[in-house]
């Protein structure tokens, strides 16, 4: 009896081993499916106003479109991280940017946690909390920390998508026009469909102040569609990318050594008079690796 209950636990634990390993199989082919060509619609638009200001202007509705090449820089068992490529312009004088990236980890404990004003909190979660799940890891587009969660990919009714809600600073669109709120509460979730797959979002636009209470001033809907086409559509950014990757990868990794500190993080919004991609992107700028560590370090504020 010994023997045969024995025999019962290892085979329920290999079971549990294998489904969890089909679980992540799926988790990864849903993550990587976001990679490749797409045209994508970006919409956003104010829905309920809470302001009791009589004056107050809602943001206006935006919609813009624009085709994007997603670049899968590392797949690793645990780790998936992909870069953002945006490309503008007519088809003879097509230009691009660097957009941004996000990174996927599984059952990851590390967390930086955006609290307000150009400055993330360290959290260290207890494994137990995220088994199973996958951290997203948002960056700017000079890879400077943006936002990130964890929470597990569901895979049901013919359906695989991944939500989770956290602190976010104000998106481009919002900080270059107004300053009356200053942390976007985001509710993202990513949709895998027939056609490519989608970015849902619901954005509480809130005021924080230390010692306070959060009051949410506005909330706002956002739907990114991204719709599959042909790779070569893309050509352009991924010769962009194979020109340009080296010093992005140097960039990446002094990010790198600031994270691992494990500590709270404060960045300056400007240095000489400079945002840090104004720097980065900037024609001018060295691309050794000396002087990219130089320039990310003036810009953390020490402790």
């Amino acid at each position: 009896m010994k023997q045969l209950a024995l025999v019962s636990i290892f085979t329920l634990t290999m079971l549990h081993h294998m489904n969890a390993q089909n679980k992540k199989s799926q988790d990864q082919k849903a993550i990587k499916s976001m990679c490749g060509c797409y045209e994508v619609s970006f919409n956003f638009a104010e829905t309920f106003q809470y302001s009791k200001d009589s004056t107050y202007q809602a943001s206006t509705v935006k919609h813009d479109g624009a085709l994007e090449w997603v670049e899968l820089l590392e797949d690793a068992d645990n780790k998936i991280v992909m870069q953002h490529l945006l490309i503008v312009g007519p088809t003879n004088r097509q230009h691009v940017i660097k957009h941004w990236r996000q990174d996927w980890l599984f059952e990851n404990t590390n967390l930086y946690t955006y609290n307000a004003d150009n400055k993330w909190n360290y959290v260290s979660l207890p494994k137990a909390q995220v088994e199973g799940q996958w951290t997203q890891k948002v960056f700017q587009v000079d890879d400077s920390p943006r936002y990130e969660g964890s929470a597990t990919w569901i895979h049901a009714d013919g359906k695989s998508y991944w939500e989770n809600t956290t602190d976010a600073p104000l998106p481009r669109r919002e900080y270059t026009k107004r300053s009356d709120y200053n942390v976007t509460v985001r509710t993202n979730k990513h949709e895998i469909t027939k056609t490519g797959w989608i970015h849902d979002q619901d954005n509480d636009k809130v005021i924080r102040k230390e010692g306070m209470n959060d009051v949410i001033l506005a909330q706002e809907k956002g739907l990114n569609i991204y719709t599959k086409v042909d790779d070569n559509k893309c050509k352009v950014a991924q010769d962009w990318w194979k020109t340009n990757h080296e010093p992005w990868k140097l960039v990446r990794n002094k990010w790198e050594t600031i994270f691992n500190k494990k500590a709270n993080l404060s960045l300056e919004e400007k240095v000489e008079d400079k945002a840090l991609y104004t720097h980065l992107f900037s024609k001018d700028f060295s691309n050794k690796e000396e002087d990219i560590n130089n320039i990310i370090d003036a810009f953390v504020k020490k402790p």
